[in-house]
């Protein structure tokens, strides 16, 4: 894929819809250019709290969002599409499995939730490059409190100047539910194969 930025515009014009996915419903949310302000103790683990939202440290040319829902209450997604410059898309993944590879266990300062368990997955090869990881975050309402377990799953895929940063997290369905999350992917080939046919064309 060409190294060109999209607009916002562009982004919308091949970000997934009801049409390109069969049993899912597509929403948009809201997502801005401006690099994510999340921190993380330690410091070197941000890319991975950002990532949690979709984002990263690095300034976009655009942003656009979009909330994939499951009709029949199985696992869904969400998805932030970004458009890079001047070799940005290819830092934010550096960036991403940098982190993943060096933190399993780390606080998202802004949320006051630890993140543990954080491994790197296996490449699962798609695009130029991908990033794929998981975690658990430890979501209590204070230190006294037992922490509800909450598994999060990432995915990352640069095509050219673009980063489709697709994230999602596992309900616990009570105590001694671990089953880990995961992006379906049906959602992450969808969604690259629109942008790659947009490139192409």
């Amino acid at each position: 894929m060409e190294d060109k930025p999209l607009g916002k515009a562009d982004l919308e014009r091949v970000a997934v819809t009801d049409a390109d996915l069969d049993g899912y419903e597509v929403e948009r949310i809201l997502a801005g250019p401006a690099a994510s302000h999340r921190t993380a103790d330690p410091a070197e683990c941000a890319p991975v709290v950002e990532a949690l939202g979709g984002s990263s440290g690095f300034r976009a040319t655009a942003r656009v969002g979009r909330m994939i829902s499951s009709k029949d209450h199985g696992p869904g997604a969400s998805m932030i599409l970004a458009s890079h410059g001047a070799g940005d898309a290819t830092r934010v993944i550096d960036a991403l499995r940098t982190a993943a590879k060096r933190c399993r266990t780390f606080k998202d300062v802004g949320v006051g939730f630890r993140c543990d368990e954080a491994v790197l997955q296996p490449d699962p090869g798609y695009g130029d490059e991908s990033v794929s990881l998981r975690l658990t975050q430890l979501a209590a309402e204070s230190e006294d409190d037992d922490p509800v377990r909450v598994p999060y799953a990432v995915v990352a895929v640069r095509l050219g100047a673009t980063v489709a940063m697709f994230y999602e997290f596992n309900r616990p369905r009570g105590p001694e539910d671990r089953d880990p999350a995961a992006v379906p992917e049906e959602i992450i080939r969808a969604q690259l194969g629109k942008l790659g046919k947009s490139a192409a064309s």
